[in-house]
């Protein structure tokens, strides 16, 4: 019998709940893996995690960002098709958002998803892209990529009511950064150098007073870009990208997703629009979730879940007891506290 697709409203509603599961699986298989120095496999068991709990979702869904393209990765590919049926929706993946902070047991790690009403998400190839973020409650267009960097923290210090010296940046501490951090310091701001996870770099701008960021600034990742975008459509936060293509192979990929002006900025809405769910799960410790913690007989979990329909944010702490849903068999057995 096929599958009835449930209305649009009523799925995305349902799924809030829903792809926690999706995002709690992941960590833990991630989190089996701290501080043991081997990325790779980390990034695997996440990734074979994440694919096992979202094919029991009721969705006909299409992965638009994902692990790589099909012929690159054997799960979560871009444009692989997974769920169990129903209505149609895309579907943005990061497991292991942090492979090396994870590999090295460093704050920051997550689990990411997201999904939205089919085409509800920019398609992009791996390459990078310019960002600059702010969390809710501002104007639009408050900061853009089109300011000079002091005029963005000039900008965002008048509206928040503060000095600028008060305002503190996240950035990725690449070589590549070297002037943007310059500027940053230059015009009496501070910086917060992170290793990596862009993604949770942009969403603590969403929560300066527990995380103490103010604004996101850089380059990083176009599909991080995506997800961190699908998070600030649920918060009312703004992003804005500029693709920043490397080589011709990066202009040939965005050209067979038809995009073909390298220079347009996109807005949030631009990246992630209609009715999204994003959701993250903490697999080490950080300052907005906390880390997979394991115990004898337990696992506990900390997970955020997000839809823009609502602008709700729930937080979850979960204490699991039925440990056979993780699978945690072989070399992966989990016996006691770590």
């Amino acid at each position: 019998m096929e599958r009835q697709a449930a209305p649009a409203n009523e799925l995305m509603r349902t799924l809030s709940l829903e792809i926690a599961r999706v995002t709690e699986a992941a960590a833990v298989a991630a989190a089996l893996f701290r501080g043991r120095g081997d990325e790779r496999k980390a990034d695997i068991a996440a990734a074979s995690a994440m694919r096992r709990e979202v094919h029991e979702l009721p969705v006909s869904g299409l992965v638009v960002i994902g692990e790589g393209e099909q012929d690159e990765v054997p799960v979560l590919y871009i444009g692989e098709e997974i769920g169990r049926g129903g209505s149609e929706v895309d579907i943005a993946v990061d497991p292991l958002e942090g492979a090396t902070l994870c590999a090295k047991s460093l704050p920051g790690a997550l689990a990411v998803l997201a999904v939205a009403q089919r085409g509800g998400l920019l398609k992009t190839p791996d390459m990078y892209m310019e960002k600059i973020a702010i969390g809710p409650g501002f104007e639009a267009g408050l900061v853009s990529l089109n300011y000079p960097v002091s005029e963005n923290l000039h900008r965002l210090a008048e509206a928040k009511g503060v000095q600028i010296h008060e305002i503190t940046a996240c950035v990725l501490d690449r070589p590549r950064h070297a002037k943007l951090i310059g500027e940053i310091r230059a015009a009496g701001a501070a910086v917060n150098l992170i290793g990596d996870g862009d993604i949770a770099g942009v969403i603590q701008t969403c929560e300066p007073e527990e995380t103490g960021i103010d604004i996101y600034l850089g380059t990083g990742g176009a599909p991080e870009g995506v997800l961190a975008a699908a998070a600030l459509r649920c918060t009312g936060g703004q992003i804005e990208g500029r693709l920043s293509p490397l080589n011709d192979e990066h202009v040939r990929r965005a050209a067979l997703l038809g995009i073909t002006d390298l220079s347009r900025k996109y807005s949030t809405a631009d990246m992630a629009s209609g009715d999204i769910i994003f959701a993250a799960t903490g697999i080490t410790e950080g300052s907005l979730l906390s880390g997979v913690k394991f115990y004898e007989g337990q696992i506990e979990t900390h997970t955020v879940i997000m839809r823009s329909a609502t602008r709700t944010v729930r937080w979850v702490y979960a204490e699991h007891m039925d440990l056979q849903k993780f699978d945690l068999i072989g070399e992966n057995q989990i016996s006691a506290s770590k």
